[in-house]
């Protein structure tokens, strides 16, 4: 663990931002069962292990998930992602709700978006982290073929310092997601590991 990673962590600077680890993505009915088995390989029980350190940490957690009314209006459809899955994210139905494992607790923010591939863009993510005075996001979920890379390029676009844990996130194959890291987000991010940022938030 480096002290640069140590001061770019810091609570009071940092949230997490989780993104899509609801039923509909990595749950047990996902309509994205390869997605899924890959994100339960690896990164779900990652995420579980971090979230409970960073809260006693004192670092915020806001929690991105989507949803859709059943009639789709508001919703993207000019893509060919939005027609996948076939699994139901009503508002307050399972598919759109945060797995359990994963909280919310009390201190944790959750937000939901109507529309787009990120929640940088579909929702007030950007705000609300301003108003916490947050300049460095460390991204977790799904997926590293669409979402997390969005999420990654709008944070910066946006100005923040982006952390990613590379044992923290998923995408499918797996072989792409590691050359998504290696190749795109590694320019754009600081990657790190799990382990590390537990090192950082929780020093034995």
């Amino acid at each position: 663990m480096s002290s640069d990673l140590a001061e770019l962590v810091a609570p009071g600077r940092t949230a997490i931002v989780t993104q899509e680890l609801q039923g509909a993505v990595v749950g047990p009915d996902t309509g994205l069962a390869m997605l899924a088995k890959e994100a339960r390989r690896v990164a779900l029980p990652n995420i579980e292990r971090l979230l409970p350190v960073a809260r006693g940490a004192d670092v915020a957690v806001v929690h991105c998930l989507v949803q859709r009314r059943p009639d789709g209006l508001g919703s993207n459809h000019n893509a060919k992602l939005f027609a996948i899955g076939g699994v139901d994210i009503a508002p307050g139905s399972p598919g759109a709700t945060l797995l359990p494992e994963f909280g919310p607790e009390s201190t944790d923010l959750v937000l939901h978006r109507w529309h787009g591939l990120g929640p940088m863009g579909g929702t007030d993510l950007d705000a609300i982290l301003r108003n916490l005075g947050v300049s460095t996001i460390v991204a977790l979920g799904v997926s590293l073929n669409v979402a997390i890379p969005n999420l990654v390029m709008d944070a910066v676009n946006a100005g923040y310092h982006v952390v990613l844990p590379r044992d923290a996130v998923a995408g499918i194959p797996t072989a792409y997601g590691e050359a998504i890291i290696d190749n795109t987000l590694s320019l754009l991010a600081t990657i790190t590991t799990t382990d590390e940022l537990l090192q950082v938030w929780a020093p034995s």
